[in-house]
């Protein structure tokens, strides 16, 4: 399915609504380039889960780790800076899904082994200064 936003509040928003569907165990592949609103869509996933955090770019920690009473956890990974899938898993990926929490992770094209077909396949275009082309596929038993 693709949609078009036209600001961050839109992008938040259509990732609140993807956010909801979610179940434990889930995974987001997120793809684009910098700047197209993956962690604007990762802010509106954790609200659509009704997590009340505050969602930032872990790309200096690898991972950001989302956790409330009662809710489902959020996992968010930015992979910018690794070299491959073998550094995800050094970080404890395959730990990371067992917790059944749902997993964000920003800059997936960096880390392609990582996935099993099941994840969802979040690509993000810049189509103008504040347009936004996001087309989600897959996901659990799409593969």
């Amino acid at each position: 399915m693709t949609y078009i936003t036209h600001s961050e509040s839109e992008t938040e928003a259509l990732g609140a609504e993807f956010g909801k569907a979610l179940s434990p165990g889930a995974v987001a592949a997120l793809y684009g380039q910098l700047g197209c609103g993956k962690t604007a869509f990762v802010r509106g996933m954790a609200r659509g889960m009704g997590l009340r955090c505050l969602v930032n770019s872990p790309t200096f920690t690898i991972v950001n780790e989302y956790l409330e009473e009662g809710k489902i956890p959020l996992f968010h990974f930015d992979m910018y800076r690794l070299g491959g899938a073998d550094e995800l898993y050094d970080i404890g990926w395959e730990d990371y899904l067992a917790r059944g929490g749902v997993c964000a992770v920003e800059w997936s094209e960096n880390v392609p082994g990582a996935f099993d077909g099941d994840e969802y396949a979040v690509r993000f275009e810049k189509t103008g200064d504040n347009d936004r082309q996001i087309t989600i596929e897959g996901g659990p038993g799409a593969c």
